[in-house]
């Protein structure tokens, strides 16, 4: 997935925003570290596509409130054995 860094962005926003995944699944959906993933959303995207970017912001936003809901989700589920 390497070449062009804006259209890698809008892609991965566009996939974040329709499936309203988190960073960590687009990372492995485009074959990238979640470091880049977070780069290209939070310094580039804004650069070149501010519409889009917001979008995508507001997605992250959500997730990152639901992340402790999901640590204690995946906790639970590493205790009782249904991993």
């Amino acid at each position: 997935m390497k070449g062009n860094i804006e259209e890698r962005a809008c892609q991965m926003a566009q996939y974040i925003i329709e499936n309203k995944a988190t960073v960590r699944c687009a990372a492995r959906a485009f074959g990238i570290s979640k470091s880049t993933v977070h780069k290209d959303l939070s310094e580039r995207l804004p650069a070149f596509n501010r519409t889009l970017y917001l979008q995508v912001k507001a997605v992250l936003e959500e997730n990152k409130a639901q992340r402790h809901i999901r640590g204690g989700i995946a906790t639970r589920r590493k205790y009782k054995g249904d991993a």
